[in-house]
């Protein structure tokens, strides 16, 4: 049974005439006639008591008929479903982000903003380090990730820049870099102001940085800068998290580097300083996708992504 035959039929049970049909599916009426026969042949029944000027329904045709009105309503509603998915209107994407990329505004904002535009795709969040989000990244288990500096940027991705920021150090409140403050609560000025250190400054420190593994860009970075400072960093932990490099700080256990937006991260027991000079280092935020994309989804997402960031860069 072709659907075809259901179209044929229930033209002529909406007409009740074999000639008017035929007019309504632009086709003889002797082919109609035929195609309904055969359709009758393959039911095993009569659908229809033919009259001189027309045709009714049996009751079986009447029960046939209902069950192809469902049949056609279900084709043409999976025939909407699918074209809405291939114009990337619904679907599922799955997004990550390194914590420190979760962090910054322009990662939620976006996100967020998508998801009202787009009430049809649902979103899924994954936090990862940088090296996780490419290898999953490649083997499409992610669709796309915001990340900061990646050192690896294998032919099949594509990598987009939203934006750059200064990195900012971490230090446990009181540390003696903060000097004396009129307030007295250790964060370096009486207008509540931390100071800027130079990054020789922090020559001394035992530093708590993201595993090299886990974001090899930043890490090299911060090496490549000290060097040019004038020293060689004591690294005293390697932390899979920048977050956790923060809670570390707090418990006195050494200094560590962040994007600068990560002071939006409230920890009562830390000082966020700005480097007086930057010496190189940056956080940049990249999104990053597979350079062919299968998932119309998540195309619409990283159009939405780049037209946020020309906005923005506008505004």
């Amino acid at each position: 049974m072709e659907l075809r035959h259901l179209r044929y039929f229930l033209a002529v049970a909406e007409e009740r005439q074999f000639t008017r049909a035929a007019e309504r599916l632009a086709m003889q009426q002797p082919p109609l006639s035929q195609q309904i026969r055969l359709l009758e042949e393959e039911v095993g029944c009569e659908l229809f008591v033919r009259m001189p000027r027309g045709v009714e329904l049996t009751p079986a045709g009447e029960a046939f008929a209902q069950t192809a009105t469902l049949v056609l309503e279900r084709l043409q509603q999976g025939v909407s479903h699918a074209r809405r998915i291939a114009r990337g209107e619904l679907g599922t994407i799955s997004i990550g982000l390194t914590s420190s990329a979760g962090f910054h505004p322009l990662t939620t904002q976006i996100i967020r903003a998508f998801g009202a535009a787009q009430p049809g795709i649902e979103i899924e969040l994954a936090e990862l380090n940088a090296a996780e989000l490419i290898e999953r990244l490649l083997a499409r288990q992610v669709d796309v990730a915001f990340l900061r500096k990646p050192v690896e940027t294998p032919a099949d991705l594509s990598f987009v820049q939203l934006l750059d920021e200064p990195m900012v150090v971490v230090l446990p409140l009181g540390h003696a870099l903060l000097g004396r403050d009129r307030d007295g609560d250790g964060d370096g000025g009486g207008d509540g102001e931390p100071p800027a250190l130079p990054l020789e400054a922090l020559a001394g420190e035992d530093f708590i940085l993201v595993r090299r593994p886990g974001a090899p860009g930043m890490y090299a970075d911060f090496l490549a800068a000290c060097k040019r400072a004038g020293f060689l960093p004591h690294v005293a932990r390697e932390v899979p998290r920048m977050l956790t490099g923060i809670h570390m700080v707090a418990a006195g256990l050494g200094v560590t580097l962040v994007p600068a937006s990560m002071r939006h991260y409230d920890h009562g027991n830390v000082v966020f300083c700005p480097l007086s000079r930057a010496h190189g280092l940056s956080a940049p935020l990249h999104l990053a996708h597979p350079a062919t994309m299968h998932n119309p989804a998540a195309e619409r997402f990283v159009d939405f992504a780049r037209a946020s960031q020309v906005q923005a860069r506008a505004g």
